[in-house]
């Protein structure tokens, strides 16, 4: 029995998600929520198919940390930006480096490079799978490697350790 609602329910927060909004955006009646249970078990078991399996959470509060610590940076960057925009006092020395990866989880690599993108002054350009590195673009670099290992003990350490990578 246990091996049957497994399979039925292949997505549990996506099938209570879309019964909550067939709910939402119909009257309450016993036509509907049957309809709503049709139908929050049929699209997951249909776009199963589609989905890539994401990792487990291995120290989910490591996670409210780790946004925490992106919106920081994000707001720090914003601000740093506007003065270097604004009130430039030496000339910005933009630089592309490759930052070698520690993970090789997908998800995990995508949450690192998105964060990087998110923080105004850097962008993550180019994965490369073949050596396992990231080239990255920073608006204004003093030395590399203090930005590869700010990266590293900033993030990917975080995302491995959160992950379990």
């Amino acid at each position: 029995m246990k091996r049957f609602i497994k399979w039925l329910i292949t997505h549990p927060f996506i099938s209570s998600l879309v019964f909550v909004m067939w709910m939402l955006m119909n009257t309450l009646s016993v036509g509907n929520t049957i309809m709503a249970l049709i139908v929050a078990l049929l699209i997951p078991k249909l776009i199963d198919g589609f989905w890539v399996p994401q990792p487990q959470l291995h120290k989910p509060w490591k996670l409210v940390m780790f946004l925490i610590h992106v919106i920081y940076d994000i707001v720090e960057s914003n601000i740093k930006v506007a003065k270097n925009t604004w009130l430039p006092k030496h000339a910005p020395r933009p630089a592309f480096i490759f930052y070698p990866l520690a993970m090789q989880e997908s998800f995990p690599i995508t949450l690192l490079t998105s964060t990087l993108s998110l923080s105004p002054g850097t962008l993550s350009a180019h994965l490369r799978p073949h050596d396992n590195t990231l080239l990255i673009h920073a608006l204004d670099v003093e030395d590399p490697d203090q930005l590869v290992n700010f990266i590293y003990e900033r993030y990917e350490r975080p995302l491995k350790e959160i992950f379990g990578c």
